[in-house]
């Protein structure tokens, strides 16, 4: 049985992106004990995944050096997988981790939302963040052919960053018309600070083709891909790849906010003007409350923080900030929304659940996410429908509603080690 630590702080965030560390730094200026539990060794997120090198951005810079400088307890390498009773059950490589609080802070970040089509399996196929991800943690792609493909300004910086790595990007796939492309761009040159970032990206992407109204319908290969078929403006066409990166949005990770009673409203947890949810004591920040970038990240953390401390004056002049930010997040979702043709990429035997290797067709079987898992085991496997619930919830317009502990695949030795109020009802 694995050995149990008992952690108790005054304020414990979970998450240690920009949200989460932003959030931990409000809190900590109290005094009060504040505890930050990430299951990455370390804190920083996707977004500031490299930034523990000397190197890193200014920006990241001067939040990761307050962190280290300020009264945190970290806990690393610690994943949360159940809640309860105001209390928190981890586990880490060597132990499990009961953990009590008096408030709570989540940050729980975002994934990728992957959306089948004929080789989407094949090695070297990924999401954009999962390629940006893998080349920050060291991955060579110097000299690599890369297709970048999906939606939203995710595709831009991750053409850059592999650009900036080495790579020879092929050409930037954008769904969305070229009448909402330009619409974006106008409306982002109002929003302060994003006129300097647009020149800065079109210079980092200059000679990059980029084409709208384009997405890729089926990638090819033996071992890996090799080429990557595309529709544009209802043409096809083929492209030589190493790697195929798809971007199609970010879905917020609100499995322990549901879990906790949180409410939500657009699969987005609802929080009122102090990030406070309607859980009294619970408090949330980043994307699991609206997908809006990095400034929003922080600002929204900053209050959590402030509130979960009952500085609500310090809060409240962080307002004004956060609703020229908030902006940005209509903005996102007037000018990419997912197009309807994308419902139809997967074929009879495409398979939509990869951990249990469920194709298109047997879905079509069925009229819900439960019966699709009562009958065809989908969502069952190690991802826990981290990936075919989002894609199903599209295809299909399934309500994902189904949120059980444990929340990711745990030691038995870890659900044995927790209290009995931890241990999941039937």
């Amino acid at each position: 049985m694995d050995s149990v630590k008992n952690l108790r702080f005054d304020v414990a965030v979970v998450g240690a992106g920009p949200a989460g560390i932003a959030a931990a730094l409000a809190a900590a200026d109290s005094g009060r004990t504040i505890g930050l539990i990430d299951d990455n060794p370390a804190a920083g997120g996707q977004i500031w995944r490299d930034a523990q090198n000397s190197a890193r951005p200014p920006a990241s810079s001067i939040w990761l050096d307050r962190l280290n400088k300020i009264g945190v307890q970290i806990v690393r390498g610690a994943r949360v997988f159940h809640a309860a009773k105001g209390e928190l059950a981890a586990e880490s490589d060597d132990s499990a981790i009961q953990i009590s609080y008096g408030k709570l802070i989540l940050a729980t970040g975002a994934r990728e939302l992957f959306l089948p089509f004929p080789g989407w399996t094949l090695p070297n196929v990924m999401g954009a963040g999962g390629l940006q991800a893998l080349v920050k943690s060291g991955l060579d792609i110097s000299g690599k052919r890369i297709v970048i493909a999906g939606t939203g300004p995710l595709l831009f910086a991750v053409a850059a960053y592999t650009r900036k790595c080495g790579a020879k990007v092929i050409g930037i796939c954008e769904q969305t018309t070229r009448r909402k492309m330009a619409r974006f761009g106008l409306k982002m040159m109002l929003v302060p600070g994003k006129a300097a970032e647009a020149v800065r990206f079109a210079y980092d992407l200059r000679g990059i083709p980029h084409w709208t109204g384009c997405w890729p319908v089926a990638a090819f290969g033996n071992r890996r891909v090799e080429t990557v078929r595309i529709s544009r403006h209802g043409q096809t066409s083929e492209l030589e790849c190493d790697y195929l990166a798809c971007g199609f949005h970010l879905i917020p990770n609100v499995e322990l906010p549901r879990m906790c009673g949180c409410r939500l409203r657009e699969n987005f947890v609802q929080v009122d003007e102090y990030q406070q949810s309607s859980v009294p004591g619970i408090f949330c920040a980043g994307e699991p409350t609206g997908i809006g970038g990095l400034e929003l990240a922080l600002v929204a953390g900053e209050i959590a923080g402030y509130a979960a401390t009952n500085w609500e004056d310090r809060a409240k002049h962080l307002f004004a900030k956060r609703a020229r930010l908030q902006k940005v997040v209509r903005i996102l979702k007037d000018a990419f929304p997912l197009r309807p043709e994308l419902k139809n990429l997967a074929r009879p035997d495409t398979l939509v659940c990869r951990c249990e290797d469920v194709p298109h067709e047997r879905l079509c079987e069925h009229s819900s996410w439960r019966a699709a898992k009562l009958h065809a085991r989908c969502g069952m496997g190690p991802c826990q429908g981290r990936v075919c619930g989002p894609a199903a919830e599209f295809l299909f317009g399934w309500q994902i509603d189904s949120v059980r502990p444990p929340l990711f695949p745990v030691r038995c030795s870890s659900l044995a080690a927790i209290p009995a109020h931890f241990a999941p009802r039937n």
